[in-house]
């Protein structure tokens, strides 16, 4: 990973953890909270049925003149309060020493017993269980968190990592692409400057190098600003094919392809500008795909144009992938894979169906019904 892509997935991992943190103690507040109050009042009663057992026996010793026999509840301890001695507490439940203690009045002085007096440490050891307990399930969720995360964090990036390759990718394409016109513009204006004389052969490169710069000037102009307001207008195409083809004639004659056109009246909806970048793109990767001495047919019908050139192919496999951004089928010529995407957009636009057959070694037809 690059600088960047580290500085996302940490980024990402970081927030995801430090929120999944924050939820996770709330969550073991809330439940160590619940489970307390559970604690203390299940202690509560314990105590209360404790005292009020011990209360019993000792009514029910002087009722029926018998001796008195108390429980051993084990980590429970009692006293008990003859009338006379003075008690420093009142009736109620409390904490003191470590102690959960409940004071009772309920043996009513007989056998001369004001209060029973019942304590218990076994709270405290059990709150501490409770603690222990909590803080290891906290523990052991946020570390189930912590990998759910990090594969969250991993599969976050790919396509993040992907399209940053993508993007790369496309730079390089694109300063390359960028590189071969601006390079022969510089040749060919160097030799123009010491020939003195501007003979066909020279314009006619300085043509070719400037047609390619504004290609892809208008391709990204079309990614990045696609969605300004034009309006459609009726539009002849066939005035659009025969200027395209004109356009590219230099750069087909360059290369020794040979363009036949047959054109019928069509018309269709669309904003001028976007008819010439779709035909020109269709046009210019049939060239840049041709064998050198082939021939490119276009055909144009009401509600149909055809493009057919007797190129490299493609392979039947990668047909649906042609259209993506960045996608190159072939290294063989240049480019940076935004041609025919830049051609299902426009098409998906104007509703307009492309259909596309091709054989390896053999070239390709791109269909086009509207």
């Amino acid at each position: 990973m690059n600088d960047l892509e580290k500085h996302s997935f940490y980024s990402f991992l970081a927030i995801y953890l430090v929120s999944s943190l924050f939820f996770v103690l709330l969550s073991s507040f809330w439940y160590y909270s619940s489970l307390k109050s559970s604690l203390e009042n299940e202690t509560y009663y314990k105590l209360t049925h404790l005292a009020d057992s011990i209360s019993g026996k000792i009514i029910n010793a002087q009722m029926k003149e018998i001796s008195l026999s108390l429980p051993n509840e084990e980590g429970y301890e009692y006293v008990l309060i003859p009338v006379d001695e003075t008690l420093k507490y009142k009736v109620g439940y409390y904490e003191e020493n470590g102690y959960k203690v409940l004071v009772s009045g309920s043996p009513q002085e007989h056998l001369n017993i004001a209060y029973v007096i019942v304590k218990t440490k076994e709270y405290f050891k059990d709150l501490a269980k409770l603690k222990a307990d909590v803080a290891t399930r906290a523990g052991l969720v946020f570390l189930a968190i912590f990998f759910i995360s990090f594969v969250l964090a991993k599969l976050f990036m790919r396509p993040v990592h992907k399209r940053i390759e993508q993007i790369e990718e496309f730079i390089q394409d694109v300063s390359h692409e960028l590189n071969t016109p601006i390079t022969a513009l510089k040749m060919s204006a160097s030799r123009a400057i010491k020939k003195e004389v501007y003979d066909k052969k020279i314009l006619t490169n300085i043509s070719i190098s400037t047609k390619q710069l504004e290609t892809i000037y208008n391709s990204l102009t079309y990614l990045n600003f696609s969605d300004k307001q034009e309006e459609s207008i009726e539009l002849a195409l066939g005035d659009v094919v025969n200027r395209v083809v004109k356009y590219y004639s230099e750069l087909s004659e360059a290369k020794g392809v040979k363009i036949e056109v047959d054109i019928d009246q069509a018309s269709l909806n669309i904003i001028e500008s976007r008819a010439e970048l779709l035909i020109s793109n269709l046009l210019s990767n049939a060239i840049k795909y041709s064998m050198p001495e082939s021939t490119i047919y276009i055909t144009l019908q009401e509600g149909l144009f055809i493009i057919k050139d007797e190129g490299v192919g493609i392979a039947k496999d990668k047909l649906e992938a042609i259209f993506e951004l960045y996608s190159r089928d072939s290294q063989i010529a240049g480019g940076f894979g935004v041609g025919l995407n830049i051609v299902k957009q426009i098409c998906d636009t104007y509703k307009i169906k492309v259909q596309v057959t091709s054989t390896l070694g053999k070239g390709s037809e791109f269909k086009l019904l509207f």
